[in-house]
C-alpha cells in the first residue's frame, strides 16, 4: 500500500516537473527541472527495485546531461527565443509518441506477475551466462553481452553530447578571434 502511495506521488510530481519544464520560458530553469525531473525518475527506479537502473538515471540523466547543458547553456542565450507562430508539430509528436508508449504498455505483463520473463526465464541466467556468451563473469556478460546495444546506445548519447558542446566551444572560441 504504502509502495503505491509513493509510486502514485512521484508520478503526478513527474508530470508537475514535466509540466514545468513545457511550460518555462527560462532556458536555466528547464536545466534544473530537468535534473529534478531525473531525480525523481531515479527515485522511481529505487521503488521499482530496479537500483542500476536508478543509479546509472542519477549518474548519467541528473549528473552528467545537467553539466552539460549548462555547459551549452553558458555559451548560449539563457531566455527562449519568442516564438513566432504556434508549432502543432511538437505537439503531433508527443502525442503520437505517448499513443506509442501506452499501446507498449498493454503488451506488459503484469507488475510483480510471475509469469514475468525474468521470473520464468532468468532463474537459470547464471547457468545458461558463460555458454552462451563466453563470458567468465555474470555482470560483464550481462553490462556487454546481453545489454551491449543498450550500453552501446547510452555510450552514444553521452559520446554525442560531448562532441556536441565541443563543437559549441570551437564555435565560441572562433567568435571571439574576430
Amino acid at each position: 500500500m504504502i509502495e503505491t502511495t509513493v509510486t502514485i506521488l512521484l508520478l503526478l510530481m513527474l508530470g508537475a516537473v514535466t509540466i514545468g519544464i513545457v511550460r518555462v520560458r527560462g532556458l536555466f530553469a528547464a536545466v534544473v527541472l530537468l535534473g529534478v525531473y531525473s531525480f525523481l525518475m531515479a527515485t522511481l527506479f529505487v521503488v521499482l527495485d530496479a537500483v542500476d537502473v536508478a543509479m546509472t538515471e542519477a549518474a548519467v540523466g541528473a549528473g552528467v546531461s545537467t553539466v552539460f547543458f549548462l555547459g551549452a547553456l553558458s555559451l548560449t542565450d539563457t531566455v527562449e527565443a519568442p516564438r513566432k507562430r504556434r508549432q502543432i508539430m511538437p505537439l503531433f509528436v508527443a502525442v503520437v509518441t505517448a499513443g506509442a508508449l501506452l499501446w507498449g504498455l498493454s503488451d506488459l505483463p503484469q507488475f510483480g506477475s510471475p509469469e514475468q520473463p525474468i521470473h520464468r526465464d532468468g532463474a537459470d541466467y547464471l547457468a545458461r551466462s558463460m555458454p552462451e556468451t563466453g563470458i567468465a563473469n555474470v555482470v560483464s556478460a550481462v553490462l556487454a553481452s546481453y545489454r551491449g546495444f543498450d550500453t552501446l546506445g547510452e555510450t552514444t548519447v553521452v559520446f554525442t553530447a560531448g562532441i556536441g558542446i565541443l563543437a559549441l566551444l570551437r564555435r565560441r572560441r572562433g567568435e571571439g578571434k574576430s
